[in-house]
């Protein structure tokens, strides 16, 4: 059923349509928690902090072809919180660009920029 959540991922592209109250709408429905947004779909991420960001808990980044994703846009909660060195040193051996910031402004970006075709991923900590 289009619109489903199977096993904390929903297929497809789609835009967050609204954040906060722990968690994101986006596919017309609303979801608790933190995400993973990927042209591929959406998943439900485990992360609740910024220490939780670790390349370890970002999998299907890691698991998408290479080429497919050029710049992650990493939600840190309301503050900009720094990326771990590895994580850093870990995206780019994948070939990916990270971008740290507020989940407000990944997710205003992450929208802009996949509107414009980019090869763009999300991973956006809730927030309240």
């Amino acid at each position: 059923m289009a619109g489903e959540l199977y096993d904390g991922f929903v297929p497809g592209n789609h835009l967050i349509e609204a954040y906060g109250n722990g968690g994101f709408r986006f596919a017309s429905m609303s979801h608790k928690g933190s995400i993973i947004v990927m042209s591929s779909g959406i998943y439900a991420w485990t992360a609740d902090s910024p220490a939780d960001i670790l390349p370890g808990t970002l999998g299907p980044l890691f698991d998408a072809p290479k080429g497919s994703i050029e710049l992650l846009l990493v939600g840190t909660g309301t503050e900009l919180v720094p990326l771990p060195d590895a994580l850093r040193q870990r995206l780019k051996q994948a070939g990916i660009r990270s971008d740290p910031m507020s989940t407000g402004a990944a997710a205003r970006t992450y929208n802009i920029l996949i509107g414009e075709g980019r090869l763009v991923a999300a991973a956006l900590l809730a927030v309240a």
